[in-house]
């Protein structure tokens, strides 16, 4: 497949998946209500877990040891990130819990520039700005800072060292192995998180497919595409391209719940909207490439010395 369209289709598979996690908000709510965080998380990344190595078994047993360590260890950045987020959204208001999540989106050139000495061109930090300023709008309320903002800061930047991670590590031929060691890995930190108490499972019908939905499509294929993805676009794009989800979360509370369509949310979506663009087409032109002429992700993280 030719770079360009390499890129196009990563760019759209991962709107996509943004997508997916926007739409998850109020199965989310509604499922926690009945089950405790860390058993909803012990539950719903078992099942995906099961599934996915199902599917990529063979995939994965082609993985060789340096790649499995790297899913491990992407798996562990990812299932912490999600049991630090759950347990500050306990401590927090779920509007400011997505916009301090959100700045993942800040962190992750941040530690790309101080990890791996990445060049970010100043089109990159106005497109953060931009995404940073659209993801307030969509989500702040009020001031303060305390335990739970703190937990999900925490989360955010973990959040960032996983998606730095998966472009310097994944590549298009190993996204389906490196996919199902991560979901694996995921499986095992939530379950420690929830032993203790003794994992319980979710009772009645409606539950159940929330479960299985969050499990099979926002967890599962959703890892697959995130990780071929990553394979093809840097970093800090995809961190752009993911601020889509708030996005996405507003504008399913409008059409699906009882949420009105406000200012702010047309302002902060018009931004995230804008900072795409900005990273998409005026960063190319910053660099003086071409779409045809810009190398892949994994080029530019191999070249990074």
């Amino acid at each position: 497949m030719p770079k360009v369209r390499s890129r196009q289709l990563a760019t759209l598979l991962l709107v996509s998946v943004t997508a997916v996690w926007g739409s998850t908000f109020f199965l989310i709510r509604d499922v926690v209500r009945q089950l405790s965080p860390a058993d909803f998380l012990a539950v719903r990344f078992t099942i995906a877990a099961v599934v996915i190595t199902a599917v990529f078994w063979r995939q994965v047993r082609r993985l060789d040891r340096r790649e499995l360590t790297v899913g491990a260890g992407l798996g562990v950045l990812y299932g912490v990130a999600q049991v630090l987020q759950t347990v500050g959204l306990a401590h927090t208001d779920a509007s400011r819990s997505g916009f301090i999540t959100g700045t993942y989106v800040v962190l992750t050139p941040v530690f790309g520039a101080v990890l791996l000495r990445d060049r970010v061109p100043r089109s990159t930090w106005l497109a953060v700005g931009m995404a940073t300023a659209g993801l307030a709008a969509l989500s702040l309320r009020g001031v303060g800072f305390g335990y739970g903002e703190l937990l999900t800061l925490a989360s955010a930047a973990v959040y960032a060292l996983h998606i730095i991670g998966l472009g310097r590590y994944s590549s298009s031929g190993s996204a389906s192995g490196l996919a199902a060691v991560q979901m694996v890995v995921i499986a095992l930190v939530c379950l420690v998180c929830a032993a203790p108490g003794g994992v319980e499972m979710p009772s009645g019908t409606g539950p159940w497919l929330s479960v299985l939905y969050m499990a099979l499509i926002a967890g599962a294929v959703a890892m697959w595409a995130q990780t071929w993805a990553q394979s093809h676009l840097p970093a800090t794009r995809a961190a752009i391209v993911m601020t889509l989800e708030p996005v996405f979360a507003a504008a399913f509370a409008v059409t699906l719940g009882s949420e009105s369509l406000t200012a702010p949310m047309l302002l902060g979506g018009a931004l995230v909207v804008a900072a795409m663009y900005v990273v998409e087409l005026v960063g190319r032109q910053d660099t003086g490439a071409t779409a045809a002429q810009e190398p892949p992700a994994e080029a530019l993280h191999h070249e990074v010395s």
